[in-house]
């Protein structure tokens, strides 16, 4: 995995995307999420596949267009769930906190 960010780094710097305006950035990973979202809709699983792996490749260059890594960001996202609790509610997992309101 780590390769395989540490090449899509490269290929970012390569096109100066490393550069360029984040607020831009998040257009393209809001675009791919969509991507998988309509793959999703139509039982894609090839479309699936392809649509998560461009959201992660733009979330990769977001975070180095902040001086951040993709690691740096997944290690604070474990960091605060690792201990959480809650319960799956219609088939989405709820966090306590959010069930005790």
């Amino acid at each position: 995995m780590n390769e395989l960010v540490t090449k899509v780094e490269q290929w970012s710097k390569d096109k100066n995307l490393h550069l360029a305006e984040s607020s831009k950035q998040m257009l393209k990973v809001v675009e791919e999420v969509g991507e998988v979202a309509a793959s999703l809709a139509r039982n894609d699983q090839e479309g699936l596949k392809d649509g998560i792996g461009d959201a992660v490749v733009t979330l990769i260059i977001l975070a180095q267009q902040n001086e951040m890594t993709l690691e740096e960001c997944l290690e604070c996202a474990y960091d605060e769930i690792k201990g959480r609790t809650g319960e799956m509610v219609d088939g989405v997992f709820v966090k306590q906190e959010d069930l005790e309101k």
